[in-house]
């Protein structure tokens, strides 16, 4: 499942800001901000819903020697 740091790591391969990620997403700016700050634990729904929308734009989430995540080849 996404983490608050994978979501940053992706975020940044995209050049996205919060603000993008909440438009492609349609989940709220303060979901987003409140996540990737550790403040919040999003249900299961919404953590698919920002992997699903990272996988759609060209994320892939790896787990080599530990978790992480690369544009897709």
């Amino acid at each position: 499942m996404i983490t608050p740091n994978l979501c940053r790591a992706a975020r940044a391969l995209l050049e996205w800001k919060q603000d993008d990620l909440s438009e492609a997403s349609a989940i709220g700016l303060n979901t987003i901000r409140r996540f990737e700050g550790g403040k919040s634990n999003p249900n299961k729904s919404t953590l698919k819903l920002l992997t699903d929308t990272f996988e759609k734009a060209g994320i892939e989430f790896i787990n080599g020697d530990g978790p992480g995540v690369r544009l897709k080849k």
